[in-house]
């Protein structure tokens, strides 16, 4: 299962957990999973079918480029991360 990081915005969401052995093939699976098991967390890491904008999702170290659709291994890392903008 993927180890999953999940950033302190979200400890409302997932009752103060911040690390979860999660299944899933792909990001997208693993979001449904954590949702599955805390009601919310997809709609606070998503917006319709894609990743919101205010997150950063990362697998082993590397951005989630293909989004929802990018591919984990069972002995991933995965984090959720705030998504920094400015200039």
């Amino acid at each position: 299962m993927a180890r999953v990081a999940i950033p302190l915005l979200l400890k409302d969401v997932t009752g103060g957990l911040r690390r979860a052995e999660v299944p899933g093939a792909t990001v997208g699976e693993v979001i449904a999973e954590l949702d599955r098991r805390h009601p919310g967390f997809k709609q606070r890491v998503c917006n319709g079918d894609r990743l919101s904008p205010i997150v950063a999702v990362t697998v082993d170290g590397q951005i989630a480029r293909d989004g929802l659709a990018t591919a984990v291994r069972a002995d991933s890392e995965v984090c959720f991360l705030p998504s920094f903008g400015g200039g």
